[in-house]
């Protein structure tokens, strides 16, 4: 009987040793399939890194328009802008058409009153109608203009 309980706690104690060994090798073959995976990903990542595309502005000159305020009489606005489009095209159709694009942004500004340009929200405000000046097309026919954002870059009022 003595026998028998040694052979059996034998055949028990190789059962675990080989279920603990099958475990180590399952998990270590699984951590070296997963690290090489994302090493793969990272030499990927790092070989081809994200390109941004060069902004495209187009700059506007710097003009000054007589604006109304009801406190002081007529004050006068400087300002100097830039139009931030998307692409090649729509900077050349701009460039272009300037005059036309000037002419358009006096007009607007001319009708604008000091005290509400010298608000943050003014000048939000601002920018969107600028924008806005764009819907009406400068020539016929006429691409669709990519211009994404208006840019101050000079603003007094005085």
């Amino acid at each position: 009987m003595a026998d028998s309980s040694k052979g059996s706690r034998k055949s028990w104690l190789i059962i675990g040793l080989l279920l603990v060994l099958t475990s180590s090798v399952t998990a270590l073959a699984v951590y070296f399939l997963m690290g090489n995976a994302s090493s793969a990903d990272a030499s990927e990542d790092a070989a081809a890194p994200v390109e941004t595309p060069a902004p495209i502005f187009v700059k506007i000159d710097p003009f000054t328009v007589n604006i109304a305020d009801g406190q002081y009489g007529d004050r006068l606005l400087y300002v100097g802008l830039s139009l931030r489009v998307k692409d090649q095209q729509t900077q050349d159709l701009l460039v272009d058409h300037m005059p036309q694009v000037r002419s358009r942004l006096l007009m607007l500004l001319s009708g604008q009153h000091a005290d509400e340009l010298t608000s943050p929200e003014g000048k939000t405000r601002l920018a969107a109608a600028i924008l806005g000046l764009f819907e009406v097309p400068l020539t016929e026919p006429q691409p669709d203009l990519a211009i994404s954002d208006v840019l101050f870059t000079e603003f007094i009022v005085q």
